[in-house]
């Protein structure tokens, strides 16, 4: 399979590459993807680590000559010789120590940029991702796990490429310097190198295995809890409310003790690495000085030239006992590499490729349109037809799971039909951009969502470049303007997340303003008065009735209250996913079907709920009375 990853903006920079879940390259052929835009920065970062190494290393040398030349074997130079010889190479050792400095400047800046900008790259792919999935993958997973999915492959891979620069790269430069200077002064040295760092490798291999399998299991119970938190503190109203705060504590504490349980594994496993690196690197340290010594005896080697060796020796193999740790972050990339190759499989909103652009919408029609559940047995919408053109009203009304929600995601593209088509402008829904068709639309959902931060950012956030006064104007036709008298801010109120300040009547006001402000050609009151008291649902309904009666757009209408939609041209009554009655108010009145049940219903309860207070008048004096 062939997968492109396109960054963001219209221009098409993808990065492709073939997937195999079986294959030990291929998570890194997708890090290799991702920092290959960048890897002129990335090469130089190399050369500038590998000659900072380099510079570091010519240090020992020149400590090991000072020994021979000037300490152990002075030979005829008088004090003042021996002083100014030593000063000229402690200078030059000053100097090759401030190069080396520099060069880990330049490098550390280059490593950092070249990180950052494939980290930044990553997310945002991952970012992009996640707002075009098709909207039934919202419904089947969390937001907080994905959330999750895309900081951890950020942290995780930023860190990874950062220490593979700075120590094992650095390291290897190294080992391949001491083994150029090994070679200069005898082979002997040679296998003893090759034997530790064979040893080394196979410990490593063998235990970064099960470090694995431990990762992969801590990686998704990590992503599991970041969604219940998520879901606890969107919802923390509930939890208070019904005094399930310890309750939940305990919940979330028993998450937390399986990712716990999980890391004391990988604690352990990593240590154990760790120890037998360690212990490695110590005996080939010990080899390594044994074979001086036994060169010095032979005389092949020099004191100085063993002290440089030793110094060369400490400066590559301490880094090296970091690998433990290293290893432990390749398992980590791994991990998180692996989640977000499956979020970036998952399916999304796929466009045509040829588009047919629709201009200002003025019609729209379902011809025979069914749609189901991905697990449900049933349709929940079976071979519906309508037809709607600017200037009309309709209204779906029908009990609860009759269908009406389901309607509307069809209509604006959440959902896809199973069979049969939707048309906007005689141009099938199939063949069309559904964001340009969305930006017509305004929409008040059933559930308010309101973002934290002010009223106007709330407002803007459909359209950035509305003026204070289209603001208010809109504020004013959806009955928020007692709103903003609560406040000396005016717009600027601040509302917290979801609108956690406001009633559900205040956020469902203000989240009808936000449709109105962008002068929709297609408005959508999904239940929109459902959270408001009588009088205020009175108010709305009137500005409903008066922004269709303007005639300039089409108006849709999802009610369970009657009341609030008797004034649509059409209104289409559903019943299992199926139209049971079509007509007017008055039309379905007189039918004496299931409409006129629910209003018989409805109306019977506002009667019931009107008498006490009837009641309580006729008791109390005559001014209440004649009120």
């Amino acid at each position: 399979m062939t997968v492109i990853i396109c960054n963001d903006g219209d221009h098409r920079n993808a990065i492709t590459y073939s997937r195999n879940q079986n294959s030990l390259s291929f998570r890194m052929k997708i890090l290799w993807q991702y920092l290959k835009p960048h890897k002129a920065v990335i090469f130089l970062s190399l050369l500038l680590a590998g000659i900072a190494q380099l510079l570091s290393l010519i240090d020992p040398l020149i400590f090991g000559k000072i020994i021979d030349d000037y300490a152990t074997n002075p030979g005829n130079r008088t004090q003042d010789e021996l002083v100014k010889g030593v000063l000229y190479w402690l200078g030059i050792a000053i100097a090759v120590a401030m190069l080396a400095r520099l060069f880990k400047a330049f490098q550390e800046y280059t490593t950092r940029l070249a990180v950052a900008r494939f980290g930044m790259q990553i997310f945002n792919d991952g970012l992009r991702q996640t707002l075009r999935l098709s909207f039934q993958e919202y419904e089947d997973s969390r937001s907080g796990e994905t959330l999750s999915v895309l900081q951890k492959v950020k942290t995780d891979t930023e860190r990874f490429v950062s220490s593979f620069i700075n120590i094992v790269f650095s390291s290897v430069v190294g080992i391949g310097f001491l083994i150029w200077y090994s070679i200069t002064k005898n082979w002997m040295l040679i296998p003893v190198f090759v034997f530790g760092i064979l040893v080394l490798g196979s410990l490593t291999g063998l235990l970064s295995k099960k470090i694995k399998t431990v990762q992969r299991s801590i990686n998704r119970e990590t992503n599991k809890m970041s969604g219940v938190i998520t879901e606890s503190l969107r919802n923390i109203e509930l939890v208070k409310s019904l005094g399930l705060t310890f309750p939940e504590i305990r919940r979330l504490r028993e998450q937390t003790k399986k990712i716990f349980d999980l890391e004391m594994v990988k604690v352990k496993k990593v240590r154990s690495l760790s120890f037998l690196q360690g212990t490695t690197l110590n005996l080939l340290r010990q080899s390594i000085l044994f074979i001086l010594l036994w060169l010095i005896f032979r005389d092949v080697l020099t004191t100085g030239e063993l002290i440089s060796m030793q110094f060369i020796s400490t400066t590559i193999f301490v880094p090296l006992q970091d690998l433990g740790n290293i290893i432990l972050q390749y398992r980590e990339v791994e991990a998180s590499v692996n989640n977000f190759d499956q979020l970036m499989h998952k399916p999304i909103e796929v466009r045509p490729p040829e588009p047919v652009e629709i201009g200002e919408l003025h019609e729209l029609r379902f011809e025979n349109v069914v749609f189901n559940h991905k697990s449900a047995s049933y349709n929940a919408i079976d071979n519906i037809s309508f037809e709607v053109k600017s200037g009309e009203t309709i209204a779906f009304v029908g009990p609860s799971g009759s269908g009406k929600s389901t309607l509307v995601k069809l209509l604006v593209g959440l959902y896809k039909p199973v069979s049969g088509g939707i048309y906007f402008n005689n141009q099938e829904s199939t063949q069309i951009r559904y964001n340009e068709l969305r930006r017509q639309i305004g929409f008040v959902t059933q559930d308010t969502q309101l973002f934290a931060g002010t009223i106007k950012d709330n407002m803007l956030f459909v359209k950035a470049d509305a003026t204070d006064e289209e603001i208010l104007s809109a504020i004013h036709k959806a009955a928020a303007t007692p709103l903003l008298k609560r406040s000396s801010h005016g717009i600027d109120t601040r509302l917290g997340e979801s609108g956690m300040k406001l009633s559900g009547g205040e956020k469902q006001r203000i989240s009808i303003a936000r449709a109105l402000l962008r002068n929709p050609r297609l408005l959508i009151f999904d239940e929109a008065t459902s959270a408001l008291d009588s009088l205020t649902e009175e108010n709305i309904t009137n500005t409903i009735r008066k922004i269709s009666a303007e005639g300039d757009q089409i108006t849709i209408l999802i009610a369970h209250r009657l009341s609030t939609i008797m004034h649509a041209d059409v209104i289409y009554v559903l019943e299992k996913g199926k139209f049971a009655e079509i007509g007017s108010h008055e039309e379905l009145l007189l039918q004496k079907g299931l409409y006129y049940a629910m209003w018989r219903q409805q109306v019977g309860e506002r009667r019931e709920t009107a008498r006490p207070k009837v009641e309580q008048l006729i008791e109390e004096p005559g001014d209440n009375l004649e009120s």
